[in-house]
């Protein structure tokens, strides 16, 4: 298992699903081409690169060095690094047919491959001494942020404060709290904040 600091993104769900066997980090998708128009995916990715930097992983065909550039301009190229799959012709198991092109695709390659591309991006293996400061589902009902009177207001304040989508569900608010910020910093700036 390979944990990284950095957000790995990479087309659609079944590479997350194929990566989460292998990573303990935060991956995100970008819906294939639906990133193009996904605003609030393209304000999340920012986000996220500028505060703990993206390692894009997509396909090797021409859909995917689409999509690699086109997060690397949304991103102005700050903290976005480039994992590569070689070539290798064939097709995905769940598929009838291969691709266009006939190229595998990251769900397709092996776990070893993919570590490696990974490596060369600059993911650092961690190890994670604070797993018990992780932020979880109680915070946010201790913080009242779930389960309380004012708990979506005062979500939606946070969520604006820190230039999030305003959709974000609260599971995948937590993913990126973690990701981006300590338990105490959260903590703080729910005290700043004013419901």
């Amino acid at each position: 298992m390979i944990r990284t600091d950095k957000v790995i993104v990479v087309e659609g769900k079944y590479d997350k699903i194929k990566l989460s066997s292998i990573i303990d980090g935060v991956i995100i998708t970008t819906g294939g081409f639906r990133i193009f128009k996904d605003k609030e995916t393209q304000q999340l990715l920012r986000t996220l690169a500028e505060k703990r930097g993206l390692i894009v992983l997509t396909d090797s065909d021409n859909a995917g060095f689409a999509i690699r550039r086109f997060i690397r301009n949304i991103c102005r190229g700050k903290n976005v690094s480039d994992a590569y799959i070689p070539d290798i012709f064939g097709k995905e198991k769940r598929k009838e047919k291969p691709s266009k092109e006939g190229k595998l695709g990251v769900e397709g390659i092996s776990e070893q491959i993919i570590a490696d591309a990974l490596e060369k991006a600059g993911a650092k293996c961690l190890i994670c001494d604070n797993e018990n400061e992780k932020i979880t589902k109680i915070d946010f009902v201790t913080w009242g942020l779930s389960g309380g009177e004012n708990s979506s207001i005062k979500r939606k304040k946070l969520i604006k404060k820190l230039n999030l989508p305003e959709h974000i569900t609260t599971n995948s608010l937590i993913v990126v709290l973690n990701s981006i910020m300590s338990k105490e910093e959260v903590k703080s700036l729910l005290d700043k904040l004013e419901v």
